[in-house]
């Protein structure tokens, strides 16, 4: 080949090397939700990063209780790191998981891969653990683990979001001028630690709401964002309209006005979006 020619083949090689192939510039979205994350991480004392190393298949007549068209695995898995756990947990760990089996019927090949486990401590001694859900173990990936962490950290915080359980009771106070006024709605918890939300409306602006995790209103508080503990407890866990034995106002106006601002809230809120089967999350510890 001419040299000119070899000349015009390393630029154009060059050029294009310089442009990344278009499957590397797209990812595909994590099925998972951070509602789905969430509702693992609060529930599981033990979270960890392992990969399997013996992943033993149980004959199906001695796992009479396996879910249909799942195959049962003895797991022996060594732990790469805890992301949460008080006390730790040992270097190898072992639990019992049915997974399901595919289109052809045939169980999957776990051993060797990473994956995240979500799990109760039943004894620390010799690293026996029990998945949180049937759908405990997921695979383990770089985002996925950073999004896990984040989770934890304000799960883990001293001024964490506490579990909500209800709402105790909400007023609207209307102001000196039409148009203008105040709502309140205390929650209840589980922990028994105040939360309360303030909806504000004044006269040619937007209503704005905030929530407080104290006795005293916050005048700094704001709406949580999305995708934070804080907005999981409400959007998750709020019942979608004020109960009726709730709202302590006597006159019409204010209940109605209560429960218009009530709605806002919820709205502003929006879904709370979960791709897990609602049945798996009744084998989840309370929150």
């Amino acid at each position: 080949m001419p040299k000119t020619a070899l000349i015009i083949v390393a630029i154009l090689y060059a050029l294009i090397a310089d442009f990344p192939a278009f499957s590397q510039s797209t990812t595909t979205p994590d099925p998972l939700q951070y509602a789905d994350l969430a509702d693992l991480s609060v529930s599981s004392p033990v979270i960890a990063h392992v990969t399997i190393k013996e992943a033993i298949k149980v004959d199906p007549k001695r796992a009479p209780n396996a879910p249909p068209n799942t195959q049962r695995y003895y797991i022996e898995a060594s732990t790469n790191a805890l992301i949460r756990g008080l006390g730790g947990v040992p270097e190898m760990i072992r639990y019992v998981i049915d997974m399901p089996l595919d289109e052809k019927g045939r169980a999957p090949k776990i051993k060797k891969k990473q994956f995240l486990v979500f799990a109760r401590n039943l004894s620390t001694g010799n690293g026996d653990i029990q998945l949180s859900a049937p759908d405990a173990q997921i695979a383990w990936s770089p985002e996925r683990d950073q999004r896990v962490r984040s989770i934890v950290r304000e799960i883990v915080a001293r001024d964490a979001a506490p579990a909500i359980t209800g709402i105790s009771h909400a007023f609207h106070v209307p102001g000196t001028i039409i148009g203008e006024g105040e709502t309140q709605v205390f929650l209840e918890t589980k922990s028994g630690d105040p939360v309360s939300i303030t909806i504000l409306s004044r006269q040619g602006q937007d209503k704005i709401w905030a929530v407080s995790l104290s006795e005293i209103v916050d005048e700094a508080a704001k709406a949580p964002q999305e995708n934070t503990l804080l907005w999981y407890r409400l959007a998750c866990f709020l019942p979608k309209s004020l109960p009726e034995d709730a709202i302590s106002d006597t006159t019409a106006a204010n209940v109605n006005q209560a429960r218009v601002d009530y709605n806002l809230v919820i709205q502003d809120l929006g879904n709370c979006i979960r791709s897990r089967p609602p049945e798996y999350r009744e084998h989840l510890l309370p929150q």
